[in-house]
């Protein structure tokens, strides 16, 4: 049976939707997502077509993993004195992944979102009730206005 709704199940995963969306939009300049939950995992394994996408906006409504919470965090505290705590995050950084029990795709992924963060190419926020648990997925065209198709 056909359908359109992601079910996660099958062929009808919202990874291989959004996969989809990227490859066949590659002027996509915004990424916008509202989401209850956000998985170190999903973004990980999304990061690779997020690439060429300058600005990602990600509001959380009631749970980031563990690792997402913590890198973010850190990657923040690069902002008041980039030039000094770089060094000194990326040895810390450095020590705590060669400590950890990390695959390398973790690793990379993480390093990559540290990046991410630091470049302002990601902002993330927690909504304050952390009660929102809806899925909404913005991707806005290079150029987009209020007189383009689908404004």
């Amino acid at each position: 049976m056909s359908t359109r709704f992601f079910t996660n199940y099958s062929e009808h995963t919202l990874f291989k939707k959004f996969r989809g969306v990227f490859e066949s939009n590659p002027d996509i300049e915004w990424f916008d997502a509202l989401v209850g939950y956000l998985r170190s995992s999903g973004y990980f394994a999304l990061r690779p077509y997020l690439e060429k996408v300058p600005r990602i906006r990600i509001l959380v409504g009631i749970n980031v993993d563990a690792i997402m919470a913590d890198y973010h965090r850190r990657g923040l505290l690069f902002l008041a004195d980039p030039t000094k705590a770089l060094e000194e995050f990326r040895d810390w950084l450095r020590k705590d992944i060669q400590g950890a029990e990390y695959k390398r795709d973790v690793e990379t992924g993480i390093l990559q979102f540290i990046e991410d963060v630091i470049s302002k190419k990601i902002e993330l926020r927690a909504h304050p009730t952390k009660r929102l648990h809806a899925k909404l997925y913005i991707f806005r065209p290079k150029g987009f206005n209020e007189h383009k198709p689908g404004a």
